[in-house]
């Protein structure tokens, strides 16, 4: 073991394909929390937020333009932290990022809101009036906080980007890229979150609903690998992988 890394707890999803090493081949490794363990004393609060903090990750914050029940949406903007991935597997990370939020995005209909578990990650969604927000996190880190995070996304996207102008876009479009990824460093820390809550003062009372799986989010005779097959947003690459991790039956993946 790396002497750096000798003391540190390791809280880790693994996806495995083939032993070969490649852009889409070898380990994918998520290190949710590989920072050293801090142990709080007793009487010492500011070290035990501290180490909840490190806890929490997020990890992709994308918009969307919902198209309806049979028409894929569009992607407005989207940022990805996948520092804690291989550098080798971060491509195929990325393309799985997108894929999972476009096929949720489809899913939820107008004034919906939805979390969706999924190992060691919470995808939390909200639709409004066809102007979508999707982020993927960590179960650390506290729902209430992260729609407020999909709320201001929305907000800032309209008053700072394109306005009303989304609802004419017909195409992946990357004007709300730089808005995201300032807002996914930014909001990194939960806290950058609360402070919002206090400016809005009222909070959205619609009732999230919260799936077990991806799965339960599909429609009766949908199948989550016809879906993968039929993708454009991912490779061959990117689908081999997500073939080879559910063929070796892996239990920890975002998938």
């Amino acid at each position: 073991t790396d002497g750096r890394q000798s003391h540190a707890r390791f809280r880790v999803a693994t996806f495995r394909t083939a032993e070969r090493t490649g852009p889409a081949e070898g380990t994918l490794r998520r290190v949710a929390d590989a920072r050293p363990s801090r142990r709080a004393h007793p009487h010492t609060s500011h070290h035990h937020r501290a180490a909840q903090k490190a806890k929490m990750k997020v990890t992709s914050l994308s918009l969307w333009k919902w198209n309806g029940d049979n028409v894929e949406p569009t992607c407005l903007g989207r940022a990805e932290d996948v520092t804690e991935f291989g550098y080798f597997q971060r491509p195929s990370v990325r393309e799985m990022l997108t894929f999972i939020s476009r096929t949720i995005v489809k899913r939820t209909q107008p004034g919906q809101r939805q979390s969706v578990e999924q190992d060691a990650y919470l995808v939390h969604v909200s639709n409004r009036s066809g102007l979508v927000a999707i982020a993927v996190m960590d179960k650390e880190y506290p729902s209430r906080s992260a729609f407020c995070v999909l709320g201001k996304m929305c907000d800032d996207y309209v008053d700072k980007v394109v306005g009303e102008g989304w609802r004419v876009v017909t195409e992946d479009d990357q004007r709300g890229d730089a808005l995201l990824a300032t807002a996914i460093a930014r909001y990194q820390d939960p806290m950058e979150a609360d402070k919002i809550l206090k400016i809005q003062r009222e909070l959205d009372e619609t009732k999230v609903v919260l799936h077990k799986t991806i799965d339960s989010v599909l429609a009766r005779g949908e199948k989550l690998d016809n879906l993968v097959d039929k993708s454009t947003d991912l490779s061959l690459a990117s689908q081999m992988f997500y073939k080879q991790a559910k063929k070796q039956n892996q239990c920890c993946t975002m998938m």
